[in-house]
């Protein structure tokens, strides 16, 4: 028989959460994919939710779990990146603390109980209210490293960024990280952003969840059609190790100089901050190395040591 869907709500950490699952006509991998770690992150939970009600009567194997939105109350509250009850980023706190705050407690819940026993994880995201994004995917070095930069690869995005722990690393405590310490390959997708649901992001999510069932041997219908190396496969992505992360020195007017996607050189004026009666530029912003903005936020209200940009560098 098809491939049968169970809709279901998981309590995590007191949320009510809803999960779907996908079992396949044989054996096979598991899958766990997630969207709506971010409440306003909508491009990709709406891909999520299309990409999710298309898997019944698919011949797949193995098995996937969905979670269309993970951030519920973020969701429901409109709140762009953090978790209103306590002000925290959920993508900060993996693995979690199941006597913490509730994004810690989520973080926990949602290790433990989704990710936790997966063959692999896919965290789809997209810029969030305030942030234009160009494609990229994102995964951890490690011990479970080539399996996720070939899932990496495959979801077929322009750019594929490889992230070494460490101190100097842009972020942690992010849904990919804590797995690959797991050694469960992990990637987290971005595609989309400013809190649309525009069709060319939906679709490049839609396309690449599908390349990642290939990719694991989930989907024998799918063939080579749209992987790497088969018939209609995406152009290879620029793959990228540093994502450098830059942040305002004062409160003030934020005036981007470039767009998500341009090639920018080392020393390069990426932005300025400035007072908000224009009457003297605080800060300008340089290109610390040569590279490519992968996300710019879009709001020109920023605070002291508020996030300006992301630039990807080899």
């Amino acid at each position: 028989m098809p491939t049968t869907l169970n809709r279901r709500t998981l309590d995590l950490a007191g949320l009510e959460v809803p999960v779907v699952e996908a079992t396949g006509t044989a054996d096979g991998p598991k899958l766990t994919v997630i969207a709506g770690v971010h409440g306003c992150e909508y491009a990709s939970m709406a891909a999520v939710r299309q990409w999710c009600a298309g898997l019944a009567g698919r011949d797949l194997l193995g098995r996937v779990t969905v979670v269309p939105v993970l951030n519920i109350s973020a969701f429901r509250a409109r709140s762009a990146f953090v978790v209103p009850e306590d002000g925290k980023n959920l993508n900060r706190c993996f693995p979690g603390n199941p006597d913490g705050t509730l994004a810690e407690r989520l973080a926990h819940a949602t290790f433990t109980q989704l990710i936790t026993g997966s063959d692999a994880l896919i965290d789809a995201h997209c810029g969030d209210l305030p942030e234009a994004l160009e494609p990229f995917a994102l995964y951890e070095a490690g011990p479970s490293e080539d399996k996720a930069r070939e899932i990496a690869v495959a979801y077929g995005l322009g750019y594929v960024i490889r992230q070494e722990p460490g101190p100097g690393r842009a972020v942690g405590g992010t849904t990919s990280a804590a797995a690959a310490q797991v050694g469960i390959p992990a990637i987290t997708a971005e595609a989309g952003g400013c809190g649309l649901i525009e069709q060319t992001a939906v679709d490049l999510h839609l396309r690449g969840l599908d390349r990642v069932l290939a990719t694991l041997g989930m989907d024998p219908s799918a063939g080579t059609g749209g992987l790497p190396g088969g018939d209609g496969a995406p152009p290879a992505p620029t793959v990228l190790n540093q994502f450098i992360w830059l942040r305002s020195a004062a409160d003030g007017w934020w005036q981007p100089a470039v767009n998500p996607g341009d090639s920018v050189a080392e020393g390069q004026l990426l932005g300025t901050v400035s007072t908000l009666d224009a009457g003297e530029v605080l800060q300008s912003i340089h290109a610390p190395t040569a590279g490519v903005p992968m996300f710019i936020t879009s709001s020109p209200a920023v605070e002291a040591d508020g996030l300006l940009l992301g630039l990807g560098a080899a």
